[in-house]
């Protein structure tokens, strides 16, 4: 891939995952507000989402966008503000994307109940 196919990849992924993060942030928060609103505690909001597929799905994606978005983001701040190499800030950012699906997906795993 060529150096100006990359720049191009990685702003479209940036501006796909916000548009996502966007729709996840506002669905969270909108369902938190509307829940606590109601009177349910966050021990029944775990209770009620616990083994529902489609949560599962829509906290899946939230936590790929996220790891996803981030990395891109603080690739730029890197590049600008330090004298790391394009492949040395590459590996930095490969490594804090898995650091962000592990400690996600531990998350996701631990509120529906999907562990062994």
């Amino acid at each position: 891939m060529t150096p100006a196919k990359a720049e191009t990849l990685e702003w479209l992924v940036q501006r796909v995952t916000a548009a996502i993060l966007a729709v996840c942030v506002v669905v969270h928060l909108a369902v938190i507000v509307i829940a606590v609103q109601g009177g349910v505690t966050a021990a029944e909001i775990v209770g009620r989402v616990a083994g529902s597929v489609p949560w599962l799905l829509f906290y899946s994606v939230f936590v790929i966008a996220v790891a996803l978005h981030a990395p891109a983001g603080l690739r730029n701040i890197l590049r600008e503000t330090t004298n790391l190499g394009k492949r040395q800030t590459h590996w930095i950012m490969a490594l804090v994307c898995g650091v962000i699906l592990v400690m996600g997906f531990r998350a996701v795993i631990g509120l529906y109940g999907l562990e062994a």
